[in-house]
């Protein structure tokens, strides 16, 4: 039975998926876990594959279409000659109904297209009841949107066709000047007949028109492209950074907490560990002392729910990774729970999938707290926005041999300046600063991470 292969939801913030190849041709024959084609999701690149032996019927969308997640994208059924004519002519029609009116999920064959109810029967004076959507609206129950009805004009001392929406001052003003409250144009709220409808309507003086409702200007516009400008088009990974990003910075109240540690110690750790053949790099470091930090503060290892703080009960830390594209946050599970020497090969196999565009999205999805370290690029300090629903992330600088003052003498050290973004609907000033309190010890101290 034929039926509809859709665009997969690859990760809980995709909204659309590109097709980037087709790995089967029409007509070909399909084996369970057959990778049917590659998509580019919001994160990365993935190979998607059917769970049944059957055929690819119709391909529906190109290499290097955009589709909704949700919309189909090919037909598969169980023979090779099947009539997929109904499957195609209910595809033209969702096609054409545009992208907001998407098929929850693979579906079954089409049931046949229902017949569109017929209009409502206009009403005593000619005019359609109010509707919304195809659907008739109580007016009781759903404020409705201000507009004006052209109604058609009574007799002169004629009772009203129905009752009008009119104010008490309205009503008692046209008793006294004998006007059929039905021939008045309302201005008030709702098409409500004021009191002045009904003193400018004896005076014969037209209501005054209401301006058509103008779009709403953007406090910044966006730029245009002038001569000899170089027009990047934006990516999936890049549409949703800037979606997700502008919402964690617009909805959450962050603050900013910074410290200085002294990595002198941290630095012996790792030249002894390079000795001993561990390939072991200062962020890996880093990423094992925030976890065990984060397991003696779980109070920082939260999110924000509006009715609730969920503190979680996994230590998952995210490491941001740099792409051409964009970045993305490979996840390392139970970080708290590993050896150092775990972590640093975790690290390396995640960071070269990110830059292949082969994470799947297990791999980048569900962190609990996100480092992002530029130190490697000479930044010396920076602040970081919150990955949500994240309660914190950790921006890391360069460390670099600074000179300092060690009991009254000058001398050189190594240092690292961190800056720790707090959500302050989760992390107040004083658990930051004890969470801060916590990653200083293992980094000042590092043989209480184990190897």
């Amino acid at each position: 039975m034929a039926e509809f292969f859709e665009m997969p939801q690859a990760s809980p913030t995709m909204e659309v998926g590109t097709v980037l190849s087709w790995k089967k041709a029409e007509g070909d024959a399909l084996a369970p876990q057959d990778v049917l084609a590659e998509v580019e999701t919001d994160k990365a690149a993935m190979e998607i594959e059917v769970f049944d032996a059957g055929f690819l019927l119709k391909i529906l969308a190109d290499e290097g279409d955009q589709v909704p997640a949700g919309h189909p994208i090919a037909i598969l059924g169980t023979s090779a000659d099947e009539d997929i004519s109904s499957l195609l002519a209910e595809y033209e029609q969702r096609k054409a109904a545009g992208p907001a009116t998407p098929k929850a999920a693979t579906a079954s064959p089409a049931p046949a297209a229902t017949k569109s109810a017929p209009p409502p029967p206009p009403t005593e004076t000619g005019i359609q009841p109010f509707s919304w959507q195809g659907k008739e609206v109580n007016a009781a129950i759903m404020e409705m949107p201000t507009f004006t009805i052209a109604l058609p004009a009574a007799a002169p001392g004629a009772p009203p066709n129905g009752k009008v929406r009119s104010s008490p001052a309205a009503r008692a003003a046209a008793r006294a000047k004998g006007i059929n409250l039905a021939a008045v144009q309302g201005t008030g709220p709702r098409g409500r007949v004021t009191r002045a409808d009904v003193l400018r309507q004896a005076a014969g003086i037209a209501a005054p028109v209401a301006a058509a409702p103008q779009p709403p200007k953007r406090a910044i516009p966006l730029p245009t492209a002038n001569p000899g400008d170089t027009v990047v088009p934006n990516t999936n990974m890049r549409k949703t950074i800037a979606k997700r990003l502008k919402a964690a910075y617009s909805d959450a109240p962050v603050f900013f907490l910074t410290a200085q540690f002294n990595c002198d110690a941290l630095v012996d750790f790792r030249t002894k560990m390079k000795e001993a053949g561990d390939k072991v790099s200062y962020n890996d470091i880093v990423i094992s002392a925030c976890a065990k930090a984060l397991r003696d503060v779980p109070e920082a290892n939260a999110a924000w729910a509006d009715d609730s703080i969920i503190q979680r009960a996994k230590v998952d830390i995210g490491m941001a990774v740099a792409l051409p594209g964009g970045l993305i946050t490979p996840v390392i599970r139970d970080a708290d729970q590993k050896a150092l020497t775990q972590i640093a090969s975790d690290t390396r196999e995640l960071a070269k999938k990110a830059r292949d565009g082969k994470l799947t999205p297990n791999e980048y999805t569900g962190s609990t707290f996100t480092i992002s370290n530029l130190g490697m690029k000479q930044i010396e300090q920076f602040t970081a926005i919150i990955n949500p629903p994240e309660a914190c992330i950790l921006a890391v600088g360069s460390m670099q041999q600074e000179p300092i003052v060690d009991d009254g003498k000058i001398g050189i050290g190594w240092r690292m300046k961190v800056t720790l973004t707090c959500d302050h609907r989760v992390v107040d000033g004083a658990l930051g600063a004890d969470f801060l309190r916590a990653i200083r010890g293992y980094i000042e101290d590092p043989g209480k991470l184990g190897s």
